[in-house]
């Protein structure tokens, strides 16, 4: 599981300032705060700190998005847990660590007999004698015994969950917004 927490001074000098049941709300709506700007990274491709850091482009950009196949991790970004002075945002998406740091793996891995259909190439270059990229099916099934493969992996860093200065100064200006509303909603 990957998290992320947000706290500091700021939680306790709001409570102290404006109440209990203002901080309380501040500290859920920082926690959809935090949410929406980690969801924005997979939209934007990149990580915002104090400078932007856009993502390592695909190996194969024809193959769509990047880390949106199914959208589960990022849908898997949500608010874990909150205090009086603090918010966890994380994702329980097992491989989120691994795609927010980075890594390598070096695993091996089962694979369970199946079988797969024998195809030929659909023509051939006559004067180059090249066989075509495109393939035709014909009809025959050729089995594939279990077996382990070796898996070297690597993975490079795309982070969407961390602390961010960019984050901090959405934080403060949200906060700023809501103290002048409630300022002048009460005047």
């Amino acid at each position: 599981m990957e998290t992320f927490i947000v706290k500091g001074e700021v939680f306790s000098r709001m409570r102290k300032a404006l109440g209990d049941n203002f901080s309380r709300k501040m500290t859920s709506e920082f926690g959809a705060v935090a949410v929406n700007f980690s969801k924005e990274r997979f939209v934007k491709k990149n990580w915002k700190n104090q400078v932007l850091e856009p993502w390592k482009p695909r190996k194969r950009p024809d193959r769509g998005s990047l880390m949106v196949r199914t959208g589960r991790l990022k849908r898997s970004v949500r608010k874990m847990g909150s205090g009086v002075d603090y918010v966890i945002i994380g994702s329980d998406v097992p491989y989120a660590r691994v795609h927010n740091e980075g890594g390598k793996s070096n695993k091996s891995v089962y694979v369970r007999a199946h079988t797969r259909k024998k195809t030929v190439p659909k023509s051939v270059n006559l004067r180059t004698r090249k066989p075509s990229r495109k393939r035709v099916d014909i009809g025959q099934n050729i089995k594939v015994k279990s077996h382990t493969r070796k898996m070297n992996l690597n993975l490079p860093r795309r982070q969407f969950l961390g602390p961010s200065r960019a984050l901090e100064i959405r934080l403060q200006r949200h906060l700023k917004l809501t103290i002048e509303r409630t300022i002048t909603k009460k005047l």
